[in-house]
């Protein structure tokens, strides 16, 4: 992953500190990106991002705001924050969308971290079981949009094609302006909520960070700390950069 501008916002708690987080700039046309050399898992993934945002879609000139997107020249894979202002969860498969989740509740505080999880095996046999996701720790089940993939669907979040972070690949234009903290994916693993965080044990409503570095990144998984000022897109799972 190609390195950018470094943030100055940080996560911290009472236990696991999290040092650096990385601000993406729609006007300098911020972004990472990786393609990987070979293919990973197609059925199983987790993504685990802590993001604040520095625009809402009333002010902002773009329609999204993507957290990691990949491409393969038809298919498109998205994390993100949509036209609304709410989570938005895409597969689309150049015609019409395997997968589409939008949230209901919608995103427009910009003084908060959040932390956005998605959990993915599409060998479940409840459709709805086979993505899932998470909002600081809370399971996210109010959608305005609830497309659920086929059991077991074939999905190219791991695929070894472009993969980017902070642009929506198919359009290059889509950039996004955000703080992004602890952004990772597991290829292969269909992990929990507490691999990622916990609440606290004196305020039960507050979630936060805990130390990832000892999870199973898989072939294409990836840990961005952005601690290395020279290197920002350095990957910490030492899968690659």
């Amino acid at each position: 992953l190609m390195p950018l501008i470094l943030g100055t916002n940080s996560i911290k708690d009472t236990g696991f500190n999290v040092a650096n987080s990385l601000r993406f700039d729609r006007g300098s046309s911020s972004y990472l990106n990786r393609t990987p050399s070979s293919a990973g898992d197609t059925k199983k993934a987790s993504f685990s991002n802590w993001f604040k945002i520095s625009e809402i879609a009333a002010t902002r000139s773009q329609a999204y705001q993507i957290f990691h997107s990949v491409y393969d020249g038809l298919n498109r894979w998205l994390i993100g924050i949509d036209d609304g202002d709410q989570l938005f969860v895409g597969h689309y498969n150049g015609s019409g969308w395997d997968l589409l989740l939008i949230s209901s509740q919608k995103i427009r505080d910009m003084t908060a971290f959040y932390n956005l999880i998605v959990i993915i095996d599409t060998s479940q046999s409840t459709s709805s079981n086979r993505v899932k996701i998470y909002l600081n720790g809370s399971q996210v089940t109010d959608f305005g949009t609830e497309t659920y993939p086929s059991l077991n669907f074939n999905g190219i979040w791991c695929k070894n094609s472009t993969t980017e972070i902070g642009r929506y690949a198919p359009l290059s234009a889509q950039y996004g302006s955000f703080y992004l903290a602890e952004s990772v994916c597991l290829d292969g693993t269909v992990a929990s909520t507490t691999d990622f965080g916990e609440f606290d044990s004196d305020s039960p409503n507050i979630w936060k960070p805990i130390d990832v570095s000892g999870l199973s990144f898989g072939t294409n998984g990836f840990h961005l700390d952005f601690e290395n000022a020279s290197s920002l897109g350095a990957d910490v799972s030492g899968n690659s950069n």
